[in-house]
């Protein structure tokens, strides 16, 4: 039986590449061509393949409806909590995981730091967008028509002397922030506090989430801070992986 399920799960990537006819379905799979036949109706059956006029095969709506699904019912917070209260339990310092939505960038979770010094920021709660690390990663990943016309839009208000101050300076970092895979806030915000941050990604390589470590300067300086910078990006990748379905690649 599991040779079967093999066989046929095999033949939807062979699929994904374009219509293929039965001989090529058994030529792919190395099996009779009644063999693959059978896998094949059994796929259409359930509306995962298609048998077009020409009588090649593709894949099926079914399985792209499927797929949406799956996507919509994602709950990216529900993934990554785990492994933010991990990385909470490693570091000792807040952690927050941000999404954008309708032209806001929002924290939809938060682990709260050991340290008796705690951040004022709360689930729900907008984040300073022209300054906060994890709203660089979320608005660098726009295509650069949509970051333009974004930054265009936006106030830049002087939250301290290292805040962004207009959408040149805005653009210039999201650039950076797009080709390094990171982002960090180094008293943009708040003068005493900083901040790292990683992406989380879906299975098309976008950016779905950001996820950040922060604390103030009298518990660790910036430099310290970014010594941790590898443990949350392993972090990210591994919220990434678990929400995109992904299996991770095995180390030599």
């Amino acid at each position: 039986m599991s040779q079967t399920v093999d066989r046929a799960l095999s033949i939807l990537p062979l699929l994904a590449e374009g219509p293929a006819d039965l001989g090529q379905v058994a030529d792919r799979l190395g099996v009779h061509k009644s063999t693959a036949l059978r896998l094949l109706r059994t796929l259409h059956e359930h509306g995962l393949v298609y048998r077009q006029a020409d009588q090649r095969y593709r894949l099926g709506a079914r399985l792209f409806a499927l797929a949406q699904e799956a996507v919509e019912n994602l709950d990216v917070r529900e993934i990554a909590h785990p492994h933010l209260v991990e990385l909470n339990e490693q570091c000792g310092h807040t952690v927050h995981l941000a999404v954008h939505e309708e032209n806001e960038v929002l924290y939809i979770d938060k682990v709260e730091s050991r340290y008796p010094v705690r951040m004022y920021s709360r689930i729900g709660k907008p984040v300073a967008i022209t300054v906060a690390a994890v709203a660089k990663l979320l608005l660098a990943d726009l295509p650069e028509a949509e970051r333009r016309a974004l930054a265009s839009t936006l106030d830049y208000p002087r939250y301290t002397a290292r805040s962004t101050p207009d959408a040149a300076a805005f653009l210039a970092e999201l650039a950076k922030v797009r080709e390094q895979g990171w982002a960090t806030d180094l008293g943009g915000h708040e003068e005493s506090i900083n901040c790292v941050a990683a992406p989380v990604r879906g299975a098309d390589g976008r950016v779905v989430a950001a996820m950040s470590v922060s604390a103030p300067n009298v518990v660790v300086s910036a430099e310290e801070l970014l010594t941790l910078l590898p443990l949350v990006r392993r972090t990210a990748d591994a919220i990434s992986r678990e929400y995109s379905g992904s299996t991770p690649t095995k180390e030599a």
